[in-house]
């Protein structure tokens, strides 16, 4: 089944093997969905480098954050106590831990498909007990010359956002956890709506409710309030399990276009899209019936966690829009959509 998707054919465009450790004793994994935006005339993307130890035959070894630098466990894998079905995060005497310790990498491209570690850029890394297990998923907005960078901050005590702010990527902000756990998957629109900030979000719930999306306002970019559930998982479909954001939203004349992600009970992920009304975001006009991109490619059904595509940044030019995104959660590859072909794909609420 074809999609809307096409594809770079210089894809995956980053593998694990193309940057180097942040630090000794510890190898790259995976890179998986970066940040996008444009900074001094180039596309910039914020990568999510997920690193471990090299893994020992018997033993599963992982690195966590401590107050004193980054500690190394090992659990032998015959341990009773053990659950490591999952190969993103295992379970050991009651307690979830990931199997990998994300930090967030910048890159940069003349072209927007060749990219490179510029010098003097840091790495963002987490700085805090409340990122003890790493941060993720990193979206970016810019709003009257500042960047706002959300992102998934991990540790034992649950999964919420981050905000760090920066003007120049190499001093930042941090504003600490703006929404706390289970919270993720947060997007910030790049336009005040009558006076007000507003972001699109993903707490979580196991029992009642769902993986469902939902819309924030703030007057002031930090303190997050009026919560609304926009989009819910669909039963027998390709977002029945789970649904989150994006990137920021793109601003069209019919209204805010959203790509989001949804996965199935078989944990696929697939994009799709929505829209929303333009002076009033909390009202959703149309929405995709069908995928507009599904893992079809080796890259993507084949990694260190198949059958994933995976998107938290793009670049609008026009009607092109270039969405980077997250294959198999192991490459970062690329794609261009037709921004008009999406709206015209949607189900209105009207039809």
């Amino acid at each position: 089944m074809k999609d809307q998707a096409q594809r770079f054919t210089e894809n995956p465009l980053l593998s694990p093997a193309d940057l180097k450790p942040s630090r000794a004793g510890l190898e790259i994994s995976c890179l998986l969905n970066p940040g996008v935006f444009t900074f001094e005339g180039k596309t910039w993307l914020l990568v999510r480098v997920a690193e471990r130890p090299a893994q020992q035959e018997g033993v599963i070894s992982f690195p966590v954050l401590k107050e004193d630098g980054i500690e190394i466990i090992e659990i032998p894998t015959d341990d009773p106590e053990l659950n490591a079905e999952d190969p993103r995060v295992i379970r050991y005497k009651g307690v979830d831990y990931l199997t990998t310790l994300s930090h967030l990498r910048l890159l940069c491209s003349e072209d927007g498909i060749r990219f490179y570690e510029p010098e003097g850029y840091p790495f963002l890394q987490g700085e805090n007990m409340q990122e003890a297990f790493g941060i993720e998923d990193c979206r970016v907005s810019l709003l009257n010359g500042t960047y706002y960078l959300t992102y998934t901050a991990v540790s034992e005590q649950g999964v919420g956002v981050g905000l760090r702010t920066t003007k120049d990527w190499k001093n930042f902000e941090s504003e600490g956890m703006i929404i706390p756990p289970h919270n993720k998957d947060c997007a910030i629109f790049e336009e005040k709506i009558n006076g007000k900030f507003y972001a699109l979000h993903r707490p979580s719930s196991v029992d009642i409710g769902g993986n469902y999306i939902w819309l924030a306002e703030s007057p002031d970019g930090i303190h997050w309030g009026k919560h609304k559930c926009l989009v819910t998982t669909r039963k027998n479909s390709w977002d029945s399990a789970r649904v989150g954001g994006g990137a920021a939203p793109i601003k069209t004349e019919k209204g805010w276009l959203e790509i989001y992600h949804g996965a199935n009970s078989a944990h696929q992920y697939c994009l799709g899209a929505f829209l929303l009304d333009l002076l009033d975001p909390s009202i959703v006009i149309a929405r995709s019936e069908k995928p507009i991109m599904m893992p079809t490619t080796t890259y993507e059904l084949s990694g260190f966690f198949g059958h994933v595509v995976f998107t938290n940044g793009h670049v609008v030019k026009g009607d092109e829009l270039t969405i980077y995104y997250g294959a198999a959660d192991e490459f970062v590859c690329g794609a261009k959509f037709s921004i008009a072909e999406i709206l015209n794909s949607l189900s209105y609420e009207h039809d």
